[in-house]
């Protein structure tokens, strides 16, 4: 525990010891924003009418694509570059141990990039007529599905790190992947003309468990599904680095 905390400390000082992190937090907030408040069209939430949040969640899985992997995408890629992995590796620790540290610095630097979509639900909260009048349930059920979706995205962005040395690579390679288990089972289904074929492809991409949680209801099923998805990369990351030493 004390080897993963000190990996942990070591990632976030990181990240926030330069600029380049506040940069990217801020550059994520600034999207959320203009999309909800800003820019017309189907996210914007007066053009809608409703006090209602569906943008937010809309838009934000996609903003994951590009904000998971660069959290990411130096994480081992540069090390390895560096050949400070080496070093790290001759240590007394263990390599799950460098993976798991890793692993919870970028999931909980995607939790802060998270917390102002709670300052936007305060504010369509108080906009709403009468004051209140938003569908809670639908709002933290969606909230806790990105919690989730962005730990997958996190664990996949790891293992992408962890397959090349350069870091824009690393970056494409998370990014690409993401997309595919997001959307892309969506796009294969859409070519499949049998309902029940087509629920089965759905099932295997993100979005129909993202979907499902948005509604305010959490099953298992949608939990474990996820879990699984960000166990497994983890897995395939630390086997990946351990054939290597």
């Amino acid at each position: 525990m004390k080897n993963i905390l000190a990996i942990f400390k070591k990632e976030f000082r990181y990240f926030f010891g330069t600029p380049i992190g506040y940069i990217v937090l801020f550059l994520f907030w600034l999207a959320i924003s203009l999309f909800l408040w800003v820019i017309p069209g189907n996210y914007n939430i007066i053009d809608s009418g409703y006090a209602q949040l569906n943008g937010l969640f809309e838009i934000t899985p996609w903003l994951f694509l590009f904000l998971c992997p660069a959290l990411t995408m130096r994480m081992i890629a540069e090390e390895r570059q560096n050949h400070t992995w080496d070093i790290l590796a001759t240590k007394p620790i263990e390599i799950w141990q460098v993976v798991l540290g890793k692993f919870l610095a970028a999931w909980c630097l995607n939790l802060i990039a998270l917390l102002p979509c709670i300052f936007h639900y305060y504010v369509v909260y108080n906009l709403a007529e009468p004051i209140g009048n938003v569908d809670s349930g639908a709002f933290w059920g969606a909230f806790i599905g990105l919690i989730f979706m962005s730990a997958t995205y996190c664990a996949i962005g790891l293992w992408a790190s962890a397959t090349t040395k350069n870091q824009l690579e690393s970056f494409l390679l998370a990014m690409v992947v993401c997309f595919i288990l997001f959307y892309g089972f969506d796009l294969v289904s859409g070519l499949v003309t049998n309902g029940s074929t087509i629920a089965k492809i759905q099932n295997i991409g993100f979005n129909a468990h993202y979907k499902s949680i948005s509604r305010g209801i959490i099953d298992s099923r949608d939990m474990i599904y996820f879990l699984s998805l960000c166990a497994l990369f983890i897995i395939i990351t630390i086997k990946q680095l351990s054939v290597r030493k």
